[in-house]
């Protein structure tokens, strides 16, 4: 696919995170799928830590 295409062609999303950001893109109808995902641990670094060992 060349750039001009790319540029003239649909805007597709995935959306990671932020569940706003997948809604005001569909309330706008861009096609979205939303991720919800989040840090592991929670982005505690000593849980984080912790759970690294448990591999």
């Amino acid at each position: 696919m060349t750039i001009k295409e790319l540029l003239n062609s649909e805007v597709k999303v995935i959306n990671l995170g932020l569940e706003d950001f997948a809604t005001n893109l569909a309330e706008n109808g861009t096609a979205v799928v939303h991720v919800r995902w989040q840090p592991p641990a929670g982005g505690d670094e000593e849980l984080l830590s912790l759970l690294d060992k448990l591999k």
